[in-house]
């Protein structure tokens, strides 16, 4: 092999398959990036059995070969190089590649292509396509909302409930539940359900923004499923279970909605949680009356902290606790300049809401305290 191609277009596609490389391989292998050249075209892939990642970018084909890199390597290698162009050639006196930029030279050891696990198209049963900043909005909605305990893997993942061109995701920890709803016409004829890992959604989010709106072609069998983008192809595993029935968990209606400005609330409650913050529980006091809260956390080995700030308050008014966090990070997911918290009883499952916006439902649950 001997290849010659931009150094920032390299980096890049090295960047995104190395997030297929897992931190502890159970192969020597999998800690490797396969590269193809072939027809002016570079094509990268890593993998590590769950999470499949190939990404293809131009380059100037002098010999073409196949040479599998250590990940980790090659990206601090590639990324730190002087030059705007790379040449990586094949050395014929031993088993090694060399990488040059201007006066700069390495020598990696390759390792066996051969070994590298065959990554082939998937071919799913169903079909269909979103456009990249909808399916990235609808993970930045949800995805926050997942549990991180591998022990019940079906609450690490986001669902996708697809019905004729209805399409909802879901998250949920069991404490709270975040979910978007959109109808997109031309989508599917078919139902479905699938759960696809918060780990690699996440990724997504970096990998397949763009200023202008592209597709995401997504394609899925009963246990897998792939996303084409651009120049990259993502194939991840499926996550199986049962996911709860989301629309049980949302209540029908509210005796208080309050209308909150989210700046002023976000900072008011980014300071009084910061007394909070040490305790197991990170609790944080409401207190809704006459059209203010009262925001204030208690830590008896550490002091108090409140703040009040205006709100609009349509119905009795209620003092509630929460877990900070829970709503902390749906702040972070919420655009509008305005959101609506709704409330029955002070240990009821509470609601937000994006002004305006009907599509998008938080619903989490209070944390019982001693005045309760």
């Amino acid at each position: 092999m001997k290849i010659t191609c931009e150094k920032r277009e390299l980096t890049q596609a090295i960047q995104t398959v190395l997030k297929a490389i897992p931190s502890r391989p159970q192969m020597p292998i999998l800690s490797g990036i396969y590269i193809k050249a072939s027809e002016n075209t570079l094509e990268l892939k890593a993998t590590d059995y769950e999470l499949s990642i190939t990404c293809k970018i131009d380059a100037n084909i002098n010999e073409e070969g196949t040479i599998v890199l250590p990940g980790k390597y090659l990206y601090e290698v590639i990324r730190t190089l002087p030059g705007d162009y790379v040449e990586i050639k094949n050395n014929e006196t031993d088993n090694s590649v060399n990488i040059s930029s201007n006066a700069a030279q390495f020598n990696l050891l390759n390792m066996q292509a051969t070994d590298f696990p065959i990554i082939e198209k998937l071919q799913g049963q169903i079909n269909f396509t979103l456009k990249n900043n909808v399916f990235l909005n609808f993970i930045k909605k949800t995805s926050f909302a997942c549990s991180t305990d591998e022990s019940r893997p079906v609450f690490t993942g986001c669902l996708i409930d697809i019905n004729n061109n209805n399409i909802v995701m879901a998250a949920t920890n069991m404490h709270r539940l975040a979910l978007i709803r959109e109808n997109i016409g031309n989508l599917t004829n078919d139902n479905l359900k699938i759960i696809i890992p918060a780990k690699i959604l996440n990724e997504f989010i970096h990998i397949f923004n763009s200023d202008i709106p592209e597709d995401v072609k997504i394609s899925c069998t009963h246990n897998k499923i792939s996303f084409s983008y651009e120049n990259i192809y993502v194939i991840s595993r499926l996550i199986e279970g049962q996911f709860p029935d989301y629309n049980r968990v949302i209540p029908k209606e509210f005796k208080t909605n309050v209308i909150i400005n989210k700046s002023e609330f976000q900072s008011a409650l980014d300071r009084v949680s910061l007394i909070s913050r040490s305790e197991d529980y990170n609790i944080i006091h409401f207190e809704f009356i006459d059209d203010r809260v009262r925001i204030s956390s208690d830590n008896p080995n550490i002091g108090k902290a409140e703040e009040t700030i205006k709100v609009q308050i349509e119905g009795p008014g209620i003092n509630i606790s929460f877990n900070a966090k829970y709503i902390m990070d749906v702040l972070k997911a919420i655009e509008n300049e305005n959101f609506i918290f709704s409330f029955n009883q002070p240990l009821t499952t509470a609601s937000i809401r994006e002004e305006n916006n009907s599509n998008f439902t938080y619903v989490v649950t209070p944390v019982r305290t001693k005045s309760m």
